[in-house]
């Protein structure tokens, strides 16, 4: 058996087998074996035949074909080995010459992993985020919790700002009711800016029982495309005016929220929880940014076979989403002004992007014996069973093999990510055990797909 490597790209290689009659004997024996099988000769029960008698009853063409299927199963392995090739997914294979106990040559077109070569991770750019909370921030938190408070009662006058207001409408444009353009019973705070802009204006000085029509334009930004810039109506009917007595912001308020003595605890509290809030947000961010800032640095090819699957995994993602409320993919996209071609663009880049930060985090994490023992997955699984202690489905699921070890991914994943982000701290010197910008090549655990992480975004 003769084999050659034809690299054609970083994740793409050509594998062409050649195989001589002494290959393919072995090979026809086999298929001579497995056809024998199905043979029934006067004289013999099915495939009890001796074979020189069942050959004969063989079609030739059938031998040939089976031969072929043998030899290409018996080999094809055995060069992958001989190449040192890891293939990611099946191999495609093209006969490309066939003479029956002769010769016999293929080519194998192989996805593999590519050679990554890992960047500085001590040179990095990417700050630490500045965590703030501004007083605008408390005050909105603030008024929402007056307005749990709030007191309404039915106010017998015209609509005011500020007042709650429960109304029927329906939207039309060129006189056709709109999608999501109607509801009943609606309640709805005047000036909070729910609605387009004129449409809670246009309720102010109308009272309970008054039927209107009223004509709006929605904004040329709006992400509806079908609607953008549009001329409508809306049929109003207001059934009740509801005046809103809110709180004051005092100590009163602050003591009915918790144990606060006064407003400035209540304060303090929200701030503290917006803080934490912010940092962990900021931290998500700070993870990303850091994370492909490093894949900027390295020299990591994302494998096609890799970026379909994560596409996959978005395009799912998404119409999930999109029947949640209701509507098929295309309808939600042509809601969020896009086209399909322009978000499958977008799309596959993202999964571009999470393919390759994944493969560098596992460069990493493989560089620094980063990993997760047994105590550490089996203490997560019993953190797990007491969140999920009430669903007997999902009890279930954690008892399954491929979800401990996707425990273990995301365990691996989350300490590679917090090591990243100590190497780059202020204070981080260059760790002694860091392999920094080694070329590491694939090996038989790099055959994993890549973890959905945090670290990539969705689309």
């Amino acid at each position: 058996m003769k084999t050659t490597t034809k690299q054609l790209s970083d994740t793409q290689v050509e594998l062409t087998v050649t195989l001589d009659g002494s290959d393919l004997q072995p090979a026809r024996d086999a298929a001579l074996r497995r056809l024998a099988q199905t043979v029934k000769l006067p004289g013999f029960r099915q495939g009890k035949a001796p074979l020189a008698l069942a050959e004969r009853a063989i079609s030739p063409n059938d031998l040939s074909s089976e031969t072929l299927d043998q030899a290409v199963r018996r080999t094809l392995m055995r060069a992958l080995d001989q190449s040192k090739l890891l293939p990611l997914t099946s191999p495609h294979i093209n006969v490309t010459k066939f003479v029956p106990e002769q010769t016999l040559e293929y080519v194998a077109s192989v996805e593999i992993l590519p050679e990554i070569k890992l960047g500085d991770i001590h040179k990095l750019k990417t700050k630490p985020p500045k965590i703030t909370v501004s007083d605008a921030e408390v005050q909105e938190v603030l008024d929402r919790i007056a307005g749990a408070y709030s007191e309404k009662s039915v106010a017998q006058r015209p609509a005011a700002a500020k007042d709650e207001v429960i109304i029927d409408f329906t939207g039309k444009k060129d006189g056709t009711a709109f999608p999501g353009g109607s509801a009943k019973d609606y309640h709805l705070t005047l000036g909070s800016g729910q609605f387009i802009p004129g449409f809670e204006d246009g309720i102010i000085g109308h009272a309970a029982g008054d039927s209107f029509t009223l004509d709006l334009t929605f904004p040329k930004d709006y992400p509806e495309s079908s609607l953008a810039g549009a001329k409508t109506t809306f049929d109003v009917l207001l059934k009740q005016v509801n005046a809103v007595k809110t709180p004051a912001l005092d100590d009163a308020l602050a003591q009915k929220c918790g144990d606060f003595k006064t407003l400035d605890d209540l304060k303090a509290d929200i701030r503290k929880n917006l803080e934490a809030q912010n940092r962990h947000r900021a931290m998500e961010q700070y993870r990303d940014d850091l994370v492909m800032e490093l894949v900027g640095a390295s020299k990591v090819s994302a494998p096609e076979i890799l970026i379909k699957d994560q596409f996959r995994f978005i395009k799912d993602d998404v119409t999930r989403n999109a029947a949640s409320r209701g509507l098929t993919l295309e309808k939600y996209l042509e809601r969020m002004g896009q086209t399909e071609e322009d978000w499958q663009k977008q799309a596959r880049s993202i999964a571009e992007d999470r393919v390759k930060a994944s493969l560098v985090l596992q460069v990493l994490a493989r560089e620094q014996g980063i990993t997760a023992d047994a105590a550490e997955v089996d203490a997560k699984l019993a953190e797990l069973r007491d969140v999920y202690q009430k669903s007997a489905e999902a009890l279930k699921n954690l008892k399954k093999p491929e979800v401990r070890q996707d425990i273990k991914n995301r365990l691996i994943l989350d300490k590679t990510l917090d090591f990243l982000v100590a190497a780059n701290s202020d204070s981080a010197k260059p760790a002694k055990s860091a392999k920094a910008a080694k070329t590491t090549k694939p090996t038989k655990s790099s055959k994993a797909k890549p973890a959905k992480s945090k670290s990539t975004k969705s689309a």
